[in-house]
């Protein structure tokens, strides 16, 4: 068991460190270019890794780590569904979800739901200022929030032909913080726990908030530049 637990963490910690790589030198590189597209997929692959080795270890008998589910399960969430998003643009004019798409949000959904309740239950029986405790709750609640998101597009046609550009940009923004996130909690010393964990999410928030807002204010200005030359 040992062996297996040693060969997953050799796995987890090489994969995490290209996604590490890989994932902000996508987001610099220009969108749909051919760079992007290259190290977007290394990114994706390689945090697909991360979350099933994390996931895979965690379940392992002496070494159940609620971190390692956390961030095995929400990192899956978000560049799966960051990922999938590129191919559901049609949803705006009735494109229909797949299964898939579907079954993506409702796992995610039931961990979510776990987390939060298991973050509320160990804050009730000790001190709710415990650090896991708060940490579970905040991603499962961020996460329900997310799925929510989800099933409003898969159920009423966006009303912005752009969503599927905005939703790719924080879903895969958001996988970059879990993975700075795993990075900072694991190797962390000076910071404070919650410090470490909830950090990366505030500044990878306002990254993903520029992004969206400049994508947004180009869309807006080509619309005014079509009707002025109408």
């Amino acid at each position: 068991m040992e062996t297996l637990f040693t060969a997953l963490l050799i796995l987890h910690i090489a994969a995490g460190t290209i996604g590490l790589i890989s994932g902000p030198v996508s987001m610099v590189n220009r969108k749909g270019g051919k760079q992007h597209r290259l190290t977007g997929k290394t990114f994706f692959y390689a945090m697909m890794l991360v979350a099933v080795t994390a996931v895979a270890m965690a379940s392992l008998p002496n070494h159940h780590s609620p971190f390692l589910l956390i961030i095995g399960v929400f990192s899956a969430y978000l560049v799966s569904s960051g990922y999938r998003v590129l191919y559901l643009k049609g949803l705006v004019k009735g494109q229909k979800p797949q299964l898939l798409d579907w079954a993506i949000s409702f796992v995610m959904a039931a961990f979510a739901a776990y987390f939060v309740l298991s973050g509320l239950i160990g804050g009730m029986s000790s001190s709710f200022g415990n650090s896991s405790n708060i940490v579970s709750v905040v991603f499962g609640s961020i996460a329900m929030l997310l799925v929510a998101k989800d099933i409003r597009k898969y159920t009423k046609a966006p009303a912005d032909k752009n969503f599927w550009l905005y939703d790719h940009i924080a879903r895969m923004v958001a996988g970059n913080i879990a993975a700075f996130t795993a990075f900072l909690v694991v190797n962390n010393t000076p910071l404070p726990p919650v410090v470490a964990w909830l950090g990366p999410t505030v500044i990878g928030s306002a990254v993903i908030s520029f992004f969206i807002t400049k994508y947004k204010l180009k869309a807006r200005k080509g619309a005014e530049e079509l009707a002025t030359a109408i």
